[in-house]
């Protein structure tokens, strides 16, 4: 109301009392009215960068990022200093993926003027690049600028965690819970670590703190879901994952453990059903199809379990289980030569593993391969380094001809492996940025940076699943 009586006392001619309308109308979201307005401002003072910076602003926020650079570029002229102006030039680069030219002016930015903003958008380039070492770098800087930044210290604690340095990880993420006890990305991402070294309990306490501020978080129920798996809590495992899966339906990691924990109760419709949805999701996932082809198996399709181990051969180049399991299907069918061909792969698989890497292969697939070995008559010792021994195992193994007691590799080998490597797929990161800002002394400052999601931690390693009695299960399941 006194913004109207300004304007009537002064013909239109205020250009405050505009300013500020324009801003009010921004906060209400009309921001094709707010640029209007803004744009008056620019005409009635056509020396003022601040107002040239909010019509950047008001574009950048409507989308026009294209528009919004040429803006800022004239108000760049009008203050060749301002460090908001090449740190907003950047963030529209970024956003239109010049990354380059994104670069390059978020580094201007930092050489006028050094603010954590700026820091987290030039780490957040180099993640969209693919070079997390480098985003490391810049991260370690602003730390060492502002090191009583949560956000700075959780992001970097996120990345640590991200490469398996759990010792770096967990050091800047209790340097955040320091600052910030209540920093629910920080305790989240703790807990996750905790889940994947076992301390099933432990990740548990943990997570109750984070849903009290975040209860409706999907990363949140569908590690504490795993966390039941984890303790051979079955249902309630697959009560968490699902109300995960409500409130992110599109998340194929969450529809990925339920296929996994419906694989484990020999509920195989059901696990067919999650882990076709995450193929839908997740499509170059090698590992997908293999579990995927263990549910078709024990469901008697084994025309298209075939299909699913084929495409799974064909997307993962690394994994020897995948190999395998689909030797096993191939000699229960018959199928002595194909199964040779799958075997001698898997052979190749692990001897690059072995070379590569200090991995310890699964005691069951080691027996199983063996056992199959002395099948296909190629030998006993293989390439295992030395045999484990699994009375489980061996009672499921083939021992020298198809049996009718012979079961494929099903939930035990398949999903030991693909637990124990959950945590590796699971690990995308997506950073968030925050938006703080300081106000000049004459008109609210404009900063175009809006908040990504929080970090997700993926499916946490569990441990390795047992028989148990189906009809049971399902009826607690349908009682649930």
């Amino acid at each position: 109301m006194i913004i109207k009586e300004q304007l009537q006392e002064s013909h239109g001619m205020c250009e405050y009392a505009v300013y500020v309308q324009a801003l009010i109308f921004r906060l209400e979201g009309k921001i094709q009215e707010s640029l209007e307005l803004f744009q008056t401002c620019s005409i009635l003072n056509p020396q003022s960068a601040d107002n040239l910076k909010q019509v950047a602003r008001s574009l950048f926020l409507l989308g026009k990022h294209k528009a919004a650079i040429e803006v800022y570029n004239e108000a760049a002229k009008l203050n060749e200093k301002d460090w908001e102006i090449s740190h907003n030039l950047g963030v529209c680069y970024m956003y239109l993926k010049h990354f380059n030219k994104a670069r390059d002016q978020l580094n201007k930015a930092l050489q006028l003027n050094r603010h954590d903003l700026t820091y987290i958008m030039l780490g957040k380039i180099h993640l969209l690049e693919g070079e997390t070492d480098k985003a490391i770098e810049v991260y370690k800087t602003a730390v060492e600028f502002s090191p009583e930044n949560t956000e700075l210290l959780t992001t970097l604690g996120l990345l640590y965690l991200q490469l398996g340095a759990y010792q770096k990880a967990f050091e800047h993420l209790g340097n955040a819970l320091t600052y910030d006890p209540s920093n629910y990305k920080a305790i989240l991402a703790a807990g996750s670590m905790m889940q994947t070294h076992g301390d099933f309990d432990v990740a548990l306490t943990k997570y109750r703190v984070v849903a009290c501020a975040v209860p409706e978080s999907p990363p949140l129920w569908n590690n504490i879901g795993m966390c039941f798996f984890g303790k051979k809590k079955y249902v309630a495992a697959i009560s968490c994952l699902k109300r995960a899966n409500y409130l992110a339906p599109f998340d194929w990691k969450i529809l990925y453990n339920l296929g996994l924990v419906h694989l484990t109760m020999q509920q195989y419709a059901s696990a067919f059903h999650f882990l076709s949805a995450a193929i839908n999701f997740q499509p170059k996932m090698g590992e997908l199809y293999m579990l995927l082809a263990v549910a078709l198996t024990n469901l008697e399709d084994t025309e298209n379990a075939k299909r699913s181990y084929e495409q799974a051969v064909a997307l993962d180049q690394c994994n020897p289980l995948i190999n395998l399991n689909y030797a096993v299907l191939l000699y229960n069918q018959g199928d002595k030569k194909g199964a040779l061909c799958q075997y001698q792969e898997m052979e190749k698989k692990v001897n690059v593993l072995k070379e590569t890497s200090t991995l310890d292969f699964d005691p069951e697939m080691v027996d199983m391969a063996q056992k199959m070995g002395a099948a296909l008559q190629v030998g006993e010792s293989l390439v295992w380094a030395k045999p484990i021994k699994d009375s489980k195992a061996k009672q499921r193994a083939a021992s020298g001809k198809p049996s009718s007691t012979q079961q494929p590799l099903g939930s035990n080998q398949a999903l030991g492996q693909a637990m124990s490597s959950a945590a590796g797929y699971g690990k995308t990161i997506q950073l968030s940025s925050g938006v703080g800002i300081s106000a000049p002394l004459a008109k609210p400052p404009s900063l175009p940076l809006e908040p990504e999601p929080g970090s997700e931690t993926g499916p946490e390693e569990t441990t390795e699943p047992q028989e148990r009695r189906k009809e049971k299960c399902k009826s607690r399941l349908a009682a649930e």
